[in-house]
């Protein structure tokens, strides 16, 4: 009988679903890398608040949000499976979407997730986006507090997003369908 051993991708994604994190961080597997990330700042979390609120008020969809949310993604290359908690993700009400869901479930139906820049920059802007990008969630909101700028990205295509939009903060950001409307960045000046 053959002895099955298992991959280096297997070992990695094992581990990781075994991780006991402290209370309040949270544990993501992104393009291969465990990434653990502390509490969020208080700015952070305003402007978490913010774009909900926004959101709930405007939106032409009404919207279910989820602040902690675990998605499995599409690994990319050599790379597992990725699993990404989004600082909000977004799905139509009608759905109830997040009812009965396992802590890391698929994104189909997610109309859009949303990430705030805080401790690792890099990961919102690069790999996070192509890992939202692979597992073709429709809408990528990124808010960038050290560029000073909120960005759209949709239309996904492979690892990448075919179609951004950015405002710098103060000015008008709109957002596609379902939401239809256009996010106002003063606030987070």
């Amino acid at each position: 009988m053959a002895h099955e051993y298992p991959t280096q991708e297997d070992t990695l994604l094992e581990g990781f679903l075994s991780l006991a994190t402290p209370e309040g961080f949270r544990a993501e597997l992104i393009d291969g890398e465990i990434i653990v990330t502390p509490p969020a700042d208080g700015d952070h979390e305003d402007f978490v608040g913010l774009l909900i609120d926004q959101v709930g008020r405007q939106s032409s969809v009404r919207m279910q949000v989820s602040g902690n949310k675990g998605l499995r993604l599409a690994g990319g290359g050599r790379c597992p499976k990725d699993h990404a908690i989004p600082d909000a993700t977004f799905a139509p009400l009608d759905l109830r979407l997040f009812r009965g869901a396992p802590p890391w479930m698929d994104p189909s139906g997610v109309a859009m997730v949303a990430e705030i820049t805080s401790t690792k920059p890099l990961q919102d802007r690069i790999a996070k986006r192509h890992c939202y990008a692979r597992a073709a969630i429709p809408l990528y909101l990124l808010i960038d507090r050290e560029e000073g700028r909120a960005t759209i990205f949709s239309r996904p295509e492979g690892d990448e997003y075919t179609e951004v939009h950015l405002a710098p903060f103060g000015k008008p950001l709109a957002l596609p369908e379902p939401f239809g409307f256009e996010l106002d960045t003063q606030p987070l000046i």
